[in-house]
């Protein structure tokens, strides 16, 4: 499973909840900083006791932390991470399971100990015992947030207990965390939906086992773009899979069947009963995904319109892409001058505009069809996609680790191949192997890119223009820097824009850096000076630290089309862990969810959005 550093695991907790009719609504929160899901999620299931013939199930609940050694630097998780494990029963009651730490981490005996509480009904449940509450949390992303208080008292296992056979259906041999990684996948609607021959090629393709293809999916809807920010109007999806919209709509692109501009979020009613997961925006466009791998259409001009407009130059109410429905699309990304779409089996197929060669393969210019990206693509997942102006990033997951591929533009080195030269197929991105960095995520911007690495460290190439790759200076990159004005700061998530970069690291802080032209980078106050305000190294967004409540997810306008009389000046979003969202910078069009004042055009300070994600 690969070593990690002892504070990058610190304490982090998986839940589940007790459904209905005995199963385990899965639900999980990890609380501290990016975990390796091999260690975290695969600890949920429902017990089964058998009384002669009746076979009666039992649903429990297990919390899971992971506490490191304090004195030890680096540690195998496979080998001697102490693992605590707090489990509950529907019933209320509780009991803890100890197994030995390895010999080298302790000196416990190798018996197996079992601190069993007999069921009661709920009115004999011991009281819960103030001094071993938790904290209480708020488990974001969850359609029914709660808090789950704990009244045991826990004991030590370690990961070796989790490679032997668990006895479990549906195959007793699995270990217990390759029963719960098949719980966690199936119940994943792109894996519920496949047939059994197409999962278990996918189980190969990651690797031969579920705890890789579970990897794999988290790595996946860790990119998911729930919030984004376009060039002059912005789109919502909930957790529950509602999708709002707002801002300009002079073309249809807020899907709510007229072109009247929106000031506050409106829910698209024609998609009720369809549950959204991930959404893309265009200068003009909106492109939402359902959970059935669906990809509905409306606005003007992304390269599919050819087959959804007939007579009309644009749409108002979302249409469904018929093009794509022998494709199971999980993530859809628009660029200025192409649409991409990444399938539930981990390919990518473009669509692109008919001035010469397609993004990434030739056909003829009049072929609107998706076509898949092969190559050297061929026979890998990908996990990610994310398109600038003229170029198209792809984070590719392999068990042993991930990559980059680019195709597109290479001017300005956005690319990352050490040059500046187009690339017309998708290729490696090396630099990545020389600075010994693993990329979890990827973000495209309209001229530069930024990578995110699982170590926190982040990269950024591309056009230097206002010191949007966060160095000292305005000069471009041909190959992925390591921004070293964030050493101290372990970054989760990097999100960029035209020419705008942000940060959030592991305690909920903001960084940013570029251009502050629109307000819209969060620490400018001084509007008139704004225009001209540039910040070329990494600066805490103290805009949002003073909300006290942890940034998660930002996403700023990525377009070079938004300066005109139809968009008005790019904006920011920052998603809270409480679910709040807010948004500064442009706004006249209606695009921050808020009206602003007469004769006001950009937001200074983060306006709360009358919205709740959660």
């Amino acid at each position: 499973m690969g070593e990690f550093e002892a504070a990058d695991l610190g304490d982090f907790v998986m839940r589940a909840g007790i459904g209905d009719g005995g199963t385990v609504d899965c639900v999980a929160t990890i609380i501290g900083s990016w975990i390796d899901p091999l260690v975290s999620a695969l600890l949920f299931f429902s017990s089964v006791d058998r009384v002669g013939d009746e076979r009666r199930e039992r649903s429990l609940c297990i919390e899971f932390h992971c506490k490191m050694v304090p004195d030890l630097t680096r540690v195998h998780t496979e080998y001697s991470a102490p693992i605590i494990l707090l489990i509950h029963t529907a019933r209320g009651t509780a009991r803890s399971m100890q197994c030995p730490m390895d010999a080298a981490a302790s000196g416990t005996s190798p018996v197996m100990q079992f601190h069993g509480i007999v069921d009661e009904p709920p009115s004999h449940s011991s009281p819960l015992h103030t001094a071993l509450e938790r904290s209480q949390r708020h488990c974001y992303g969850h359609e029914t947030p709660g808090e789950f208080p704990l009244a045991v008292s826990p004991s030590i296992a370690t990961c070796t207990f989790f490679s032997k056979p668990a006895n479990f259906e549906p195959n007793f041999a699995l270990s217990l965390p390759e029963v719960a990684a098949f719980d966690m996948c199936h119940k994943r609607p792109m894996v519920k939906l496949m047939a059994q021959q197409e999962r278990e090629q996918l189980k190969q393709r990651c690797g031969g086992s579920w705890k890789l293809v579970f990897k794999y999916i988290v790595a996946r809807e860790r990119n998911y773009s729930r919030i984004v920010a376009g060039p002059g109007h912005s789109i919502v999806v909930t957790t529950k899979g509602d999708a709002y919209s707002f801002g300009a709509n002079c073309w249809g692109q807020l899907g709510l069947g007229d072109t009247e501009d929106r000031f506050k979020p409106c829910l698209i009613r024609s998609l009720q009963g369809i549950k959204i997961t991930q959404a893309a925006v265009g200068s003009r466009q909106t492109m939402l995904v359902s959970d059935t791998g669906s990809v509905y259409a409306f606005g003007k001009g992304s390269f599919v319109w050819e087959e959804l407009s007939d007579a009309a130059d644009h749409i108002t109410t979302p249409k469904i892409v018929e093009s794509l429905k022998g494709v199971f699309v999980v993530q859809a990304a628009i660029g200025g001058y192409f649409s991409a779409f990444l399938s539930r089996e981990g390919q990518v197929y473009t669509i692109s505009w008919g001035r010469t060669e397609r993004l990434g393969h030739s056909s003829d210019p009049s072929d609107v069809e998706p076509r898949l990206l092969s190559g050297p693509l061929e026979g890998v997942l990908v996990a990610q996609i994310s398109a600038g102006n003229c170029y198209l990033l792809m984070l590719v997951y392999q068990p042993t680790g991930m990559s980059v591929y680019s195709v597109g533009c290479g001017l300005g080195g956005k690319l990352g191949h050490g040059c500046k030269n187009n690339k017309g197929t998708p290729k490696l991105i090396e630099h990545f192997l020389t600075l010994s960095f693993n990329p979890v995520s990827v973000a495209a911007g309209t001229w530069h890119a930024a990578a995110l690495g699982d170590d926190g460290r982040v990269c950024t190439w591309g056009w230097g223009h206002t010191g949007c790759l966060g160095h000292g200076d305005e000069e471009y990159r041909v190959l992925p820097t390591v921004v070293q004005g964030l050493s101290n700061v372990k970054a989760v998530h990097v999100s960029t824009g035209e020419y705008t970069t942000f940060v959030v690291s592991d305690n909920g802080d903001t960084y940013s850096f570029g251009s502050a032209e629109s307000l819209n980078i969060g620490f400018q106050e001084d509007e008139e000076a704004a225009d001209d305000a540039d910040f070329s190294t990494p600066s805490l967004v103290e805009s949002l630290k003073v909300l006290n409540d942890k940034a998660v997810q930002i996403s700023t306008t990525n377009s070079s089309y938004w300066l005109n009389s139809e968009m008005g000046y790019p904006h920011t979003f920052a998603l809270m862990e409480s679910g709040k969202l807010y948004a500064f910078g442009g706004g006249i069009k209606g695009q921050l969810g808020v009206k602003l004042s007469e004769g006001q055009e950009r937001a200074q300070n983060p306006e709360r959005v009358p919205i709740d994600l959660c």
